[in-house]
């Protein structure tokens, strides 16, 4: 389940939006972000970086989907 640290030292290190740390933007080294659900976007020059949790919280996040036949009927 954790590897850590096991993977990145084989595929190097991945630019992403690490919440509670200190997140220096790429592009232009300011530390302002907007926080979307899967992504964190630079406030100053739009640098887009995906959030290293996956954006995936809270209770409505996977509903399962209810199929019933008669709603498809004409």
């Amino acid at each position: 389940m954790y590897d850590f640290g096991i993977r990145q030292a084989i595929s190097g290190y991945r630019v992403a939006y690490r919440p509670r740390e200190a997140n220096h933007c790429p592009g232009c080294g300011n530390t302002h972000w907007i926080i979307g659900r899967t992504t964190a976007e630079c406030a100053f020059c739009a640098t887009a970086l995906p959030l290293s949790a996956g954006g995936m919280r809270g209770i409505g996040t996977l509903r399962p989907r209810r199929f019933d036949g008669a709603s498809l009927a004409a």
